[in-house]
């Protein structure tokens, strides 16, 4: 039988949820492997987001069209091969870029959690406007900064046991703003994901993925770049009983404490 993401966008995905441990436990280590088979359950939404992938990537590298059906025991690659990504750099470094890799960071205005903070000390910094800046990628490196993705009170905290919360949770009134928390490029956005309500996801890097799930409206596209402190989104409570923003950060497809990127909370 047939799995896929229903052949519109606006109907919830038959996944199970993030909670759920035999979802962790499966996908932990997708961030580091090149190829995963299909179990029952899976959509390439779902199998994108736990392996820190765009799910566009992933149907184009694995030659799938919408409605991205997929099935139980299909082998889908998570990488692209060298030989691909030789060709593409070929095709795209035909002219040097004017971008200068060490080109520094407008400073985001001043947020209601205080000052950004550095999280990988390096000399080189994201470019004032994205664009490809290495050969063969569309991000830059690393992230050199992150600010809260909105105010309000954290009532859920991040847990590493099998069934914890895999990101932080904010209350708040609804139609809070929700920014950005870093630069970036939106891949998702949708409701595919059950138990997220409405999601945004953004690439940042070629490692880093944020996720901020229950957002009442969305006010950004896929494939729209993003500063950090834009507002992305209105705090809602869909997909939950509680209006709320739960925001994630994965590295590799790995869950990571937002609190440890985040500044101190003032």
């Amino acid at each position: 039988m047939l799995l896929s993401a229903c052949s519109s966008r606006n109907a919830p995905a038959p996944v199970v949820t993030l909670s759920e441990a035999k979802t962790f436990k499966q996908f932990k280590e997708l961030g580091n492997a090149a190829e995963y088979q299909v179990e029952k359950g899976d959509t390439l939404f779902s199998i994108a987001w736990y392996s820190g992938n765009d799910y566009k990537d992933l149907a184009r590298i694995n030659k799938l069209s919408a409605p991205y059906a997929i099935y139980p025991g299909q082998v889908l690659k998570l990488r692209e091969s060298n030989k691909n990504v030789r060709k593409n750099v070929t095709k795209e470094t035909g002219k040097t870029s004017k971008i200068k890799a060490n080109q520094p960071v407008d400073r985001p205005k001043k947020q209601a959690y205080g000052e950004s903070k550095t999280v990988q000390k390096s000399t080189t910094d994201i470019p004032k406007n994205p664009k490809p800046v290495s050969s063969g990628s569309d991000f830059p490196p690393q992230v050199t900064e992150w600010i809260w993705p909105a105010k309000g009170k954290v009532i859920g905290q991040f847990s590493l046991s099998e069934q914890g919360n895999k990101g932080i949770d904010i209350a708040n009134s609804p139609g809070t703003p929700i920014l950005a928390s870093a630069v970036g490029k939106v891949v998702y956005t949708g409701n595919a994901l059950r138990g997220f309500g409405n999601l945004i996801i953004i690439k940042h890097t070629d490692a880093y993925l944020t996720a901020y799930a229950h957002n009442r409206k969305i006010l950004v596209k896929e494939q729209d770049w993003v500063r950090p402190g834009q507002q992305i989104a209105e705090m809602g409570s869909s997909g939950t009983s509680q209006t709320m923003l739960h925001f994630e950060i994965r590295y590799k497809g790995k869950s990571v404490d937002p609190l440890r990127f985040l500044p101190n909370q003032p």
